[in-house]
Order: C-alpha cells, then sequence, then structure tokens
C-alpha cells in the first residue's frame, strides 16, 4: 500500500497523474493509441523506462488495464477503465485552459482530434470522446471475453 503525502483529494490524485506522462498517455489512448509501440510513436518523445513506469502506475491505480491480442500474444493492448476515462473532462478543461492562456499555435491535436465541433459546447465535447472512446472500448473487451 503506498503511503500518501497527504489526505488531500487533489494530493492523491497528482500522485497518480501529477505528472506529464500519465496525462500524455491517456491522452494518446483517447487519440486511438492501444500499444507501448504506438506509445513511443508519440511527438513528445517518451523514454521506455519512464512510459514502462507510467504504465504500471496507471494499470496499478486502475485508470488502464492490459490485454493480448488474439492472434499475437506478445503485443500487450492498453485500454482505459471507467476511472480513466472520467479523466477526460479534466484533460479537455486543461488543454482549454492553455488553449485560451497560452500564446501558441497547437497544432491538429486540438484542433481536430480533442477539441470537438466549433457547434458543440465544451460538455457535448466531452461526452462525444467519451462516448466514442467506450464504444471502441467494446472492441477490446470483445478480445477478452
Amino acid at each position: 500500500m503506498r503511503k500518501d503525502r497527504s489526505n488531500c483529494p487533489l494530493t492523491c490524485a497528482l500522485d497518480i497523474v501529477g505528472d506529464k506522462w500519465s496525462l500524455i498517455i491517456i491522452r494518446d489512448i483517447f487519440l486511438g493509441k492501444r500499444t507501448f509501440t504506438e506509445f513511443l510513436k508519440s511527438k513528445e518523445r517518451i523514454a521506455t523506462n519512464i512510459l514502462t513506469n507510467r504504465l504500471e502506475l496507471l494499470i496499478n491505480n486502475n485508470l488502464l488495464k492490459v490485454t493480448k491480442m488474439p492472434n499475437d500474444q506478445k503485443t500487450k493492448i492498453y485500454y482505459l477503465t471507467d476511472a480513466g476515462i472520467d479523466m477526460y473532462p479534466i484533460i479537455y478543461e486543461m488543454m482549454q485552459w492553455s488553449d485560451r492562456n497560452v500564446i501558441k499555435n497547437f497544432g491538429s491535436i486540438w484542433t481536430n482530434d480533442l477539441k470537438g465541433s466549433i457547434d458543440q459546447s465544451p460538455k457535448a465535447a466531452i461526452l462525444n470522446t467519451t462516448e466514442s472512446y467506450r464504444s471502441s472500448r467494446k472492441e477490446i473487451l470483445a478480445y477478452i471475453d
């Protein structure tokens, strides 16, 4: 059992996802990445040892689960649990904040993939993204059954 620094809910959450890499992994899963190799190909260029560590951290804290491809038992597929999916509104709001307050051109990940349609409210964009992920997760879970 891990000893948390305090009983503060924010501190406890930050112990799990308070680093850049954990949130990038969760973001990448929403973008369709599922395997270790796909995570390594992210533009942020995570080191293999850090990726291994963060995947284990997310699994141990029930944000991720892992299974193997049915036709390739060497390849692990990572997928979000319901608790992991619940991180999306936080990630979305962090990206919205950055879009409003950081002067930078964020490119296609934000504008094409995660922000949602210009006609959508943030609530609708979050709901559409999470429901879309839940649908794709059903395919992964079908491997297990």
